[in-house]
């Protein structure tokens, strides 16, 4: 069931995502993001009236604050990443760091999966890489071409671990703490980033065409930390993390149906990885 459950949440992600790039163009980032982590917000309160009580503890409020600060910075990195480089190199960088760190943390802490589950770990990984490539790769800005391609790459690599201590933060939350860990975490990202257009004198406002596309990618993140935090409570780290950071292959997956992107060979290639890895770690 937890390996369900961390497919829908990589699908909700990949939803998310595809909906934050079809309105990055027509807004600033740091808008969107607080605009879209505030309708995630929103979906908690309106939740917790549903929800069975829970006994929250000091720790899952901190382990909350960290996934807030992890998350929000990386999500920060990832934006500024995609916007100084090519995308094709920004995307599989750090949702192969995502997977990598809270992998090796599992490791760490004394899970030990089976080799089949390993194996299809490391195809995951392979999967995800190539499923975040094009045959046109997104053209770097001329200005400083060869210093932009090193600081995107760079910001990838932090952006990535970064997420990955994300999944690690919320996992180490316990059961009984319900979604307060998530509460917290939004909270947290939502003033981190408010400060940050505060400081830098930005708007926050958007175009009217595009603020239900960003309240409903906002509401499909938050979805799948929920379904992220449920599985992971469930089921080993290792395994939950890399299932749902296979989030790629459902945003490729929109493009084709929505807009009608041709996918490349290696993105077909890495759609057929996904789900042999897929079969391989459920077993």
């Amino acid at each position: 069931m937890f390996a369900l459950i961390a497919l829908a949440s990589a699908a909700c992600y990949g939803a998310a995502d595809f909906l934050g790039g079809l309105t990055a163009k027509r807004a600033n980032t740091l808008a969107i993001v607080v605009v879209s982590q505030l309708a995630g917000l929103g979906l908690l309160v309106v939740m917790f009236p549903l929800l069975p009580a829970s006994a929250p503890t000091r720790a899952d409020f901190l382990w909350g604050a960290v996934a807030g600060l992890t998350g929000g910075a990386g999500v920060g990195l990832l934006y500024r990443a995609l916007a100084i480089g090519v995308m094709a190199v920004v995307a599989p960088t750090t949702a192969v760091c995502a997977v990598a760190i809270p992998v090796l943390v599992a490791i760490g802490l004394g899970e030990r999966p089976a080799l089949v589950t390993l194996g299809g770990i490391a195809l995951a990984i392979v999967a995800i890489t190539l499923v975040s490539q094009s045959d046109h790769p997104d053209p770097v800005l001329e200005t400083g071409k060869g210093g932009s391609r090193a600081s995107a790459f760079s910001l990838a690599l932090l952006s990535g671990v970064l997420i990955g201590l994300f999944f690690v933060a919320l996992a180490r939350t316990s059961s009984a703490a319900g979604l307060w860990p998530l509460v917290v975490a939004r909270f947290v990202s939502v003033v981190l980033f408010s400060v940050i257009a505060l400081l830098a004198s930005q708007s926050l406002r958007l175009p009217p065409g595009i603020r239900l596309t960003v309240v409903c990618g906002g509401t499909l993140d938050m979805l799948a930390n929920l379904l992220y935090l449920v599985a992971s409570r469930m089921g080993p780290l290792s395994v939950v993390v890399t299932l749902a950071s296979l989030y790629p292959a459902s945003t490729v997956l929109l493009a084709r149906v929505v807009l009608h992107e041709r996918l490349s060979r290696r993105q077909l290639i890495g759609i057929v990885c996904a789900m042999v890895a897929v079969t391989l770690i459920v077993r």
